[in-house]
């Protein structure tokens, strides 16, 4: 009889996506560097599949939930052009005002070169918001702000008229399942949590719905954004520990977040997890653990900049959900929304020592400080 019993994303993590079983034969999938196949076989050509990407798209399919497909990229932004690239030619996408920068630029250009229209609104307001759209574009938590998005109350306003497609790289596929509230693509950017290591630009979609996923196969194979064989490899072999380290990273945010809001250098503290925060309860709701990012604003620019350049352990960097903490003033780029504070910085939180990383944190919060007045 068949073992029915339900497996662990811990347990998937490790598991899937291996060669098959035989005397012999290697545990892991190798990276295979061909661009040429012998006829007759499944893969025509190298830009229309490769073993090695196969093996990484199992796992992150088998991650997202039951029949689910996945499609690997070679980077999130080719991922979300390939979505966005679904809509047709003047179809309207309403998307959030702040959303993660590259999206936004992306969203921007494409309106105004009449590619397609755009509709800008704030998180709240996303799921009210989506008369006449081809495409809804959720991105929850957001990045930087930590706004949350109810997918489900998105998804129903929608009414099957529009696409729904979540980002959720913040919340990887051990923080919350899109899919299962309705949505038609997920999108990751898999640079980040899934690989883990700071060493791999990748993304991916994944969907249950067959057509899309063919247009998006198609998307793929003539613009090109394939993945390397060996970025797919690393990005796999990253991806078995993705539990112990989303685990150790979202506790030690946790951490961080608290002490945080005790600190006389901070104005506010963005998290999910945190009961004040305006959607915690729409967090405990939808998604399986708050995340690994929480944003500190400070009183001003400076003194974000002054605390991101006073940090040691902390490294001042753009990129997240590595294994090391990293951290940086959001509005540095010139493409990040104007809505954003000035003072926000964007703290991902990595799997160091949390009395090591909050002794850096505080120590550097301690010199920006405002000088004590005198009588």
């Amino acid at each position: 009889m068949a073992d029915t019993r339900a497996i662990s994303a811990a347990t998937i993590a490790v598991t899937a996506g291996r060669p098959d079983r035989a005397p012999g034969q290697p545990v892991n999938t190798p990276p295979v560097l061909s661009s040429t196949y012998s006829a007759g076989g499944e893969v025509p050509y190298a830009r229309a599949g490769n073993p090695t990407w196969s093996a990484l798209e199992d796992v992150l399919a088998a991650l997202e939930g039951p029949g689910c497909r996945a499609l690997t990229f070679a980077s999130g932004m080719a991922a979300i052009s390939a979505v966005v690239d679904l809509v047709p030619v003047g179809g309207l996408v309403v998307a959030p005002r702040m959303v993660y920068s590259g999206t936004r630029a992306l969203l921007t250009e494409s309106a105004g070169a009449g590619r397609i229209r755009l509709r800008e609104v704030t998180p709240g307001q996303l799921p009210d918001s989506v008369d006449g759209a081809a495409m809804v574009w959720v991105e929850t938590p957001t990045n930087p702000m930590l706004d949350l998005i109810d997918i489900g109350a998105t998804v129903s306003a929608a009414r099957g008229q529009a696409l729904v497609v979540v980002d959720s790289t913040f919340a990887t596929p051990l923080g919350q399942h899109p899919l299962d509230h309705g949505a038609d693509i997920v999108v990751h950017s898999a640079t980040k949590y899934l690989s883990g290591h700071s060493d791999v630009l990748l993304g991916t979609a994944l969907t249950r719905d067959a057509e899309l996923l063919d247009r998006l196969i198609r998307k793929r194979t003539l613009g090109g954004g394939i993945p390397g064989p060996m970025e797919a490899w690393l990005a796999l072999r990253g991806l078995r520990t993705l539990p112990l380290r989303w685990e150790r990273a979202c506790a030690n945010a946790a951490e961080i977040a608290g002490r945080a809001r005790g600190h006389r250098a901070v104005a506010r503290v963005r998290y999910p997890g945190l009961a004040e925060h305006p959607g915690h309860g729409l967090a405990v709701r939808q998604m399986t653990a708050f995340g690994a990012i929480v944003g500190i604003e400070l009183r001003d620019a400076e003194a974000a900049e002054q605390v991101a350049a006073d940090t040691r352990l902390w490294l001042h960097a753009t990129s997240l959900g590595g294994v090391e903490s990293t951290l940086e003033r959001r509005r540095r780029w010139a493409e990040e929304s104007p809505d954003v504070p000035e003072g926000l910085l964007r703290l991902s939180v990595g799997i160091e020592d949390v009395e090591d990383l909050w002794a850096d944190l505080s120590d550097a919060l301690d010199r920006a400080m405002p000088p004590a007045r005198t009588r």
